[in-house]
């Protein structure tokens, strides 16, 4: 019987650290073909030294993949398709995997956002897309080197909705032989969502204040933004009839509030170290183009987005 082949697209914080988990297990049970894509030096470095992960749950810092590809293209029947890449190249990368994967390949995106699963099915609309959500404080300390900190990372996974009924055993199987914490949801949506308000809102306005999370729970206009655009985010989740507390936005802040004062967020220190890809749309991005669509009025996140896009 042919091994499944598991892919995992992108290297990063995210990637590294769950592709790492996969293909550690894997090296000793060589159940599954597990390759890597990545590019540039991070290729090179994977290729010659194996994937590097600098984690408290890890004694043994390197894997090696069965394959390392250096682009999309060089994939060969990929039964599951981890999308692990920033968002600006989502598009990009659901183009470059159409002639790639064949008509029963399972893609699993492993970014935060709203609109994720959306965007990938207006490029790949007939294939089963389990919708993510995901939680863990890693980053890349150098090309093909990621470090862990803190808890063990953590997936929510959905039913595709499209395809509620499809059989994925053998996906929560892989993540469990990984050992990988999970929760697998009929509805990943739910907390797809109270991720999103808590990212999109601290990341809006602390990218425009040059602020941190500690200042935008404490600081009295910076709170009130926060609350604004969490309120045009609740219309519309109320619009899409996904079941939200009503409470949400105290629960966001309270969330908020258990981080150490200083802590920056990703789109505050790209914008601010000038960096010409970020999150803006992920976040602005995508309030703006679910209000358009709704006719919902958003005006904060839209003055907050050409604030921020005029820096």
């Amino acid at each position: 019987m042919n091994k499944k082949h598991i892919v995992v697209v992108g290297l990063g914080g995210v990637g590294g650290y769950f592709g790492f988990k996969i293909n550690q297990t894997n090296e000793t049970s060589e159940k599954y073909k597990v390759s890597f894509v990545a590019r540039g030096e991070t290729y090179d470095k994977v290729k010659e030294n194996g994937l590097v992960l600098l984690s408290p749950e890890h004694s043994n810092i390197r894997t090696y993949p069965d394959a390392i590809e250096g682009k999309v293209s060089g994939i060969k029947n990929p039964d599951l398709v981890l999308i692990a890449v920033k968002e600006y190249d989502l598009e990009n990368v659901c183009r470059e995997l159409l002639p790639v994967i064949h008509q029963n390949t399972l893609l699993l995106p492993m970014m935060n956002g709203a609109d994720i699963y959306e965007r990938i099915k207006k490029i790949i609309p007939d294939h089963i897309v389990l919708p993510t959500c995901i939680y863990v404080a890693s980053h890349i300390k150098e090309r093909g080197t990621v470090e862990h900190k803190g808890k063990a990372g953590k997936m929510i996974v959905g039913r595709d909705p499209e395809y509620f009924s499809s059989d994925i055993q053998w996906i929560t199987d892989l993540l469990e032989e990984s050992k990988i914490d999970f929760d697998f949801k009929d509805n990943a949506l739910t907390d797809i969502w109270t991720k999103f308000f808590f990212i999109a809102s601290f990341g809006l306005v602390t990218a425009k204040h040059n602020s941190s999370i500690g200042i935008v729970c404490s600081d009295a206009e910076q709170k009130n933004e926060a609350t604004e655009i969490m309120k045009e985010m609740k219309q519309i989740t109320d619009q899409k009839g996904i079941g939200l507390p009503e409470d949400i936005i105290e629960k966001t802040f309270k969330k908020a509030s258990t981080f150490p004062f200083e802590t920056p967020t990703s789109l505050q220190l790209d914008v601010h170290s000038g960096k010409k890809e970020n999150e803006l749309e992920l976040f602005a991005g995508a309030i703006l183009q679910y209000g358009k669509e709704l006719n919902i009025e958003t005006p904060f996140t839209q003055k907050i987005y050409h604030e921020i896009k005029g820096k």
